[in-house]
């Protein structure tokens, strides 16, 4: 095998790509969607939206869950529905995906950006601590890779000051913490089922809660406030998840065992990979968080392998393996951010650090212990020939 950079031909003819859908059993789907046609009812708490969410309150064993068109505005409406109306400054990490700082600043709050753990990669209570003012109206932490946020110190500091916590759920569906499913935390957690996440209904979400009284607001707010035929009682948008993402989210469902244990064997293999690659660190996970292992992460020690992480990038993609940088290059480096907070990064030196050494690998279904293995061999062949690697990609630029 000789690298694409350095005259081979690419290890993989199609892409491999982070977070590629895995797909359930597609004759369910298909029953599914078909029963919602015969029915001539596509959306609106349709018969398969109901089931979703039934089946979601079962596994997490939730009193409430709102199932919504996107992460994104499940999150926006249980800020609204917790924080109201109060404007002021809301603490999250940088090191997250951009959505998690919007939502806060659509809804006229001030995101103020609190450093990560070097270790879990998650908001760290320390920091949180040192953001904390008198304007502060909300924590928003963030459940990152598939592992729970350790939540008792952070829930702790919170109630101290009198600040509800809502958390960014999208990558931890199925995970826990002292055998308390994500989705029981704060005032409200927001699941992402995304078509990129390991159970996807497309596109969708959904927020959870255990407060009645803040679950019937979600459910009036997310159908524009209706509350009965031709009565608007409140505020709200249209957040509802129609028949055909629900059932392609029930369909995952189904296989939710299957999907992770596909994971797992995933990260066992990139981990006996990895071993063999000094300066190569897998990210591991607390068994205490039962982890869904959606993501494989991989910390890059430039110092030992001779190869920054974007470099590692280049090699990887140039072969058809279409790896990522995540997260960056931190929320507080984006627009309107960086404009707003330019000084921001100096004090988030542990995201600093993130955003420049993590790299993400292709999983889930569609990639195999053959794929990985090859994977391996691309990742040893670049830091064994750093030297040319690092001549190939500046002929490119040149």
């Amino acid at each position: 095998m000789t690298l694409s950079l350095l005259g081979g031909k690419s290890a993989f003819d199609q892409p491999l790509h982070v977070g590629r859908p895995n797909i359930g059993d597609k004759r369910r789907f298909l029953q599914l969607a078909e029963e919602a046609l015969d029915r001539r009812w596509l959306s609106n708490d349709g018969a398969i939206l109901k089931q979703f969410e039934a089946r979601l309150q079962e596994l997490l064993g939730v009193r409430h869950v709102i199932a919504v068109s996107n992460a994104t505005i499940g999150l926006e409406l249980a800020f609204r529905a917790v924080v109201g109306n109060r404007k002021g400054e809301v603490i999250v990490p940088s090191f997250t995906f951009v959505a998690t700082a919007h939502v806060p600043a659509w809804c006229g709050c001030t995101p103020v950006f609190a450093d990560v753990d070097l270790t879990t990669h998650h908001i760290s209570t320390e920091s949180v601590e040192r953001c904390l003012t008198d304007k502060t109206v909300a924590i928003m932490p963030v459940h990152l890779w598939g592992a729970c946020q350790a939540t008792p110190e952070l829930e702790a500091l919170a109630a101290r000051h009198g600040v509800p916590i809502l958390f960014d759920a999208a990558h931890a569906f199925s995970t826990s913490l002292g055998g308390k499913k994500v989705g029981h935390f704060g005032a409200a957690e927001v699941f992402s089922f995304h078509a990129t996440k390991f159970i996807n209904s497309g596109e969708g979400g959904a927020i959870t809660t255990n407060d009645d009284d803040l679950a019937q607001r979600l459910r009036l707010m997310r159908n524009f406030g209706f509350a009965g035929y031709d009565k608007v009682v409140t505020l709200g948008t249209n957040a509802k998840m129609n028949e055909f993402n629900a059932a392609m989210g029930l369909t995952c469902l189904e296989s939710l065992e299957e999907i992770i244990a596909r994971n797992r064997v995933n990260w066992q293999a990139y981990e006996a990979q990895l071993s063999k690659l000094p300066g190569l660190s897998l990210y591991y996970y607390d068994p205490a968080t039962e982890p869904n292992c959606q993501y494989v992460i991989v910390e890059v020690d430039a110092a030992q392998t001779g190869l920054s992480r974007d470099e590692f990038v280049e090699v990887l993609q140039s072969e058809n393996v279409m790896a990522r940088k995540y997260f960056y290059p931190g929320v507080h480096r984006m627009e309107p951010y960086q404009t707003l907070q330019p000084e921001a990064g100096q004090e988030l030196p542990n995201t600093e650090i993130l955003t420049r050494t993590v790299l993400a690998l292709p999983t889930g279904t569609a990639v195999g212990e053959a794929e990985i293995e090859v994977i391996g061999k691309i990742l040893e062949m670049a830091a064994s020939n750093q030297r040319e690697i690092k001549a190939a990609l500046a002929a490119k630029t040149a």
